[in-house]
């Protein structure tokens, strides 16, 4: 009965996944008003460092998740609101990992979450990420196991639940799309674009206490990632909604 009651929790959880975890929102914006003990104990240049590791390790997360999706056919590893999958994944990522695409996304969170520079945000942050998730984990496993059984076991049996085993690796069967990851992704990489630069902004303007101009002249990399996230932002979408480019047969 426990884990009925957690499959539905799980499910539930994964249909608002998207939305939810703004509940940790308040959380951040207390670590984000303690974040300038970095600047004022070790200095800038370590800041900058700092900050420019965190949008990094976030980047990294989206590059796995291109990895993922760039191999997939359709019908798997979306952003939907409830359980599909058309075909059962055991190859590239999958064969490293049952559940690559969540690991992909803690990278982005972890990134945004170590930003705050808070030890404290960050372990909270983390045990709530895992809380949550293990749950949708569950549910999707529960779902799988139902529909394609002993497959699905032989290959949970020897594939790690979250963590890649970074051997083993089994060529996917379809080639590589980098035209699918594009068609996917772009909204990923805009949101952390945005996320990085209004936190730079804002640490900037309030913490600082600098005026926007200033702040840009000293850091422009900010604004150019945030201009390169819009224009492909925009040119994306253009491409998906009005023209071909991005359809790629069987993805």
């Amino acid at each position: 009965m426990l884990k009925n009651e957690l499959v539905r929790q799980g499910n539930w959880l994964f249909r608002w996944r998207s939305y939810l975890p703004l509940v940790i929102v308040p959380v951040a914006v207390i670590a984000f008003m303690q974040s300038d003990w970095v600047n004022r104990v070790l200095g800038d240049t370590v800041e900058d460092v700092w900050d420019y590791a965190c949008f990094a390790i976030a980047l990294s997360g989206l590059a796995v998740r291109g990895l993922i999706v760039g191999f997939v056919p359709r019908g798997t590893s979306g952003r939907t609101s409830e359980q599909k999958a058309e075909a059962l994944n055991t190859t590239g990522m999958y064969s490293q990992m049952r559940h690559p695409l969540y690991f992909a996304n803690f990278l982005v969170f972890l990134g945004f979450m170590l930003v705050f520079k808070s030890v404290v945000f960050v372990l909270f942050g983390t045990v709530a990420y895992f809380l949550y998730y293990e749950r949708i984990m569950l549910a999707e496993e529960t779902f799988l196991e139902g529909k394609y059984g002993d497959q699905y076991r032989r290959w949970a049996e020897k594939t790690p639940v979250f963590l890649p085993r970074c051997s083993g690796w089994v060529r996917p069967a379809l080639p590589f799309s980098f035209k699918s990851v594009l068609r996917r992704e772009y909204p990923g990489f805009y949101l952390i674009t945005i996320f990085f630069f209004v936190v730079e902004w804002l640490e900037a303007t309030i913490l600082d206490k600098e005026n926007f101009v200033a702040w840009i002249a000293e850091e422009p990399a900010w604004l150019a990632f945030l201009i390169i996230g819009t224009l492909a932002y925009v040119g994306l979408r253009v491409a998906r909604k009005h023209t071909t480019w991005l359809a790629v047969a069987g993805r």
